[in-house]
């Protein structure tokens, strides 16, 4: 009993020190870890912060082993080469979120060769070089949600998606940028693309190039400025069966020429917020949804027929006017038009006269021509 006491305490004392050594090993790793981590950040592990700390310039030394890093709520307004000047092999994902950034200058991922997740959102970019991300990069995820100054600072980012510069790209966020119309094909070179985020911009149409992309799964469009549908997009979407689309908070034209579009959104599934869409004008229809239209504007129901009938009737009125008016003005002028009509007669009856006088002549000369020849051929 002695024996198994004193091997219980054995087993207790050596649990202790296991325990006391993981213990001093884990507080050596902090303490190495934030001895290495940049001032005004926090450090843990492979993750390091730096949040609404003012900085002016992304700070340094990284640690070499960063693997996420949060550099977010400052006033860093431009993003160069020097932004990091060393490699950090090991960094997948970049937090560049509400820093102020105006520039994104060219090459300056040069030395993030694994980056997967670049996020640039709520900034304020005017030049945006096609140039800024190495060759046969690895990005999967970009957010450049509300990131840009104004529409013309985006073109050098259309430079760069539409020459391949982000091949491996998976997901892509665009909104509320203000975009109205985007270049045709832009999205083509986006082999890998599955998740295309364009809500709350301003979009007029659905560029053709737009569902050029083989693997678009999602494709976000909600509160643009779309207010139709032509039949070549509803056919682009039926060929992508997989494709699932947000098309609510547009204001839609309910007229006849979206009939197709109603039909076509009560047989498909692929518009997941389809109960959300309403028509913004006509006013007769407006805030109604467009799964409940039964007859359009085309049909000439309900109110718009009577307005139709209101139009009617007023055209005959003008129509009957103008008729008014020109019999009035006839019978004004009934003389004069009565001595124009006697000047054509006359003018007629004397050419007429002068023809006929001319034939009789030509016809004795003839008569009188032969009838000599016959004369001197007797003889």
């Amino acid at each position: 009993m002695r024996f198994v006491s004193s091997l219980l305490c054995c087993k207790l004392e050596e649990t202790r020190e296991n325990t006391t050594l993981l213990r001093l090993w884990f507080f050596f790793v902090v303490l190495v870890s934030n001895s290495a981590c940049p001032d005004k950040c926090v450090c843990f592990t492979s993750t390091v912060k730096c949040l609404n700390q003012g900085l002016f310039a992304v700070p340094q030394p990284l640690p070499a082993n960063t693997k996420t890093l949060f550099i977010t709520g400052n006033n860093i307004s431009h993003l160069t080469a020097v932004s990091f000047p060393v490699p950090l092999e090991q960094l997948t994902d970049l937090y560049l979120t509400g820093n102020q950034v105006e520039l994104v200058d060219h090459n300056v991922f040069n030395n993030l060769p694994n980056l997967r997740l670049l996020d640039l959102s709520n900034n304020r970019i005017l030049h945006f070089s096609a140039q800024a991300f190495p060759d046969y990069n690895k990005l999967l995820d970009l957010n450049l949600s509300r990131a840009f100054y104004n529409r013309t600072s985006m073109d050098e980012l259309f430079s760069l998606l539409r020459s391949g510069g982000a091949l491996q790209l998976t997901r892509l966020d665009l909104s509320n940028n203000d975009l109205v119309v985007l270049p045709e094909d832009m999205f083509s070179r986006l082999s890998n693309l599955t998740i295309l985020n364009l809500q709350n911009n301003s979009l007029i149409f659905i560029q053709k190039g737009m569902l050029s992309v083989p693997r678009l799964r999602e494709l976000d469009l909600r509160d643009n400025a779309l207010r139709e549908l032509p039949n070549t997009t509803l056919m682009d979407f039926s060929l992508k069966p997989g494709l699932q689309v947000h098309l609510a908070g547009n204001p839609w034209l309910c007229d006849c020429n979206i009939e197709d579009l109603v039909a076509w959104l009560k047989t498909s599934e692929q518009v997941t917020d389809k109960q959300n869409m309403t028509c913004s004008d006509p006013e007769v229809l407006r805030q109604l949804l467009l799964l409940q239209i039964k007859e359009l504007e085309c049909t000439f129901s309900g109110e718009m027929k009577g307005v139709l009938e209101t139009s009617y009737v007023f055209l005959g009125m003008v129509l009957a006017l103008i008729g008014v008016i020109f019999l009035l003005v006839l019978y004004l002028n009934r003389k004069g038009i009565k001595r124009w009509i006697y000047n054509i007669r006359d003018a007629c009856r004397d050419h007429m006269e002068g023809y006929h006088y001319s034939s009789t002549f030509h016809g004795l000369r003839i008569m009188t021509q032969t009838g000599f020849v016959s004369g001197l051929s007797v003889l």
